[in-house]
């Protein structure tokens, strides 16, 4: 028998729906996602940690789970809001469904509310926590575990996210290049990219010291994606400043703003995020306009840029549908970073020629 559940907004807000995956209680940021497709990546990627993901795309669970498309070893979000939820799903790669996926870890669901006046409410009102409940509807209740529960801003999520210990991610396959990953969240994606095009790829945890990255003697550094504020993981920046000038460095999303952050720049949290993979953005270099996937909450302040005084910078990328930074170029130090996923290729490979930007960074840099 299916269980009624509760979405509780932090402004108080309700909608009231059925419980799918586990029951109880989930807290969290709450974003919304416009993507039609890859519920299962989105879910098990790392830069959702603490967030409650809701679904602008109506119909969610219709081709079940399998074990290849993920991108870490879990599920990383709190919670999953969605307008219908499939319980039949037909794929000829599934190997169960998406609400036993969920049931397995212990991740709570509700379907059956209002997705769009959801993400109407906070495309209006900015992104806020909520509360998904099958265990009460007193307001008062879970409006105090709201209360209690931390902001997003100023939290370090990535010591949550990192692996322990250094690993290398392709032991047997031939490369051309070797590089480090400062693992702040890393998609699985990111790595299968990398390797594809010739990299062996030690990744290390996101505090790893300067002087054992560089001990591996790289190629070059990578600085991955990850989940929330970029100005709390004051350590990666410290460490990355060390990492200058040392080896190529190219850094995703949120290793986009921690390179930025330690030659002088500042982040600032945007109103509600951009998170889907319908996001236009533009090549300042080519004109070309790339369908990207996007995932972030932060973004580096333009203004901001002025501070970078110590090297030259030029901005590669721009958002167009809110003029964001999406992309800088450091060419003094053989360094380049993009806010967006080029791992995903919506477009359907708009942003792939990023890591080969990355081979041809590294054979020029002396």
């Amino acid at each position: 028998m299916e269980k009624n559940a509760l979405l509780m907004l932090e402004d108080g807000k309700t909608f009231t729906g059925k419980n799918f995956g586990c029951s109880g209680k989930a807290v969290g940021e709450v974003v919304f996602n416009t993507s039609m497709t890859g519920y299962q990546e989105l879910l098990t990627d790392p830069s959702y940690c603490e967030q409650i993901v809701n679904m602008t795309y109506p119909l969610i669970g219709n081709y079940g789970i399998n074990s290849k498309d993920i991108e870490s070893k879990k599920i990383q979000a709190k919670g999953l809001i969605v307008r219908e939820y499939s319980k039949t799903y037909s794929n000829w790669r599934a190997e169960k469904s998406l609400e036993q996926y969920m049931e397995d870890y212990r991740i709570v669901g509700i379907s059956e509310v209002d997705t769009r006046q959801i993400t109407r409410h906070i495309r209006d009102k900015g992104a806020m926590k909520g509360i998904i409940s099958t265990g009460t509807d007193d307001d008062l209740a879970l409006k105090e575990m709201l209360d209690a529960h931390p902001d997003m801003e100023g939290r370090d999520l990535v010591s949550m996210v990192t692996c322990k210990r250094p690993y290398l991610f392709n032991p047997k396959k031939e490369y051309k290049y070797r590089a480090v990953v400062l693992d702040f969240g890393v998609k699985l994606n990111i790595l299968r990219c990398f390797s594809k095009i010739g990299f062996q790829l030690m990744v290390v945890p996101g505090d790893t010291d300067p002087d054992k990255v560089l001990a591996y003697k790289p190629d070059g550094i990578i600085l991955s994606n990850g989940p929330g504020d970029p100005s709390a993981v004051g350590y990666a920046v410290e460490n990355i400043k060390k990492l200058i000038n040392k080896k190529p460095i190219f850094g995703i999303c949120l290793g986009h703003q921690l390179l930025a952050l330690a030659l002088g720049a500042r982040t600032y949290k945007l109103k509600f995020g951009h998170h889907g993979t319908n996001h236009p953005v533009r090549n300042l270099e080519t004109g070309k306009v790339e369908i990207t996937a996007q995932n972030h909450g932060f973004s580096l302040d333009i203004d901001s840029l002025a501070a970078i005084r110590e090297v030259r910078y030029r901005m590669t990328h721009l958002n167009l549908n809110d003029r964001t930074l999406e992309g800088l170029e450091y060419p003094e130090i053989g360094a380049f970073t993009v806010q967006y996923h080029p791992e995903v290729g919506p477009g359907p490979h708009d942003g792939r020629y990023i890591f080969e930007r990355f081979i041809k960074i590294i054979k020029n840099y002396t």
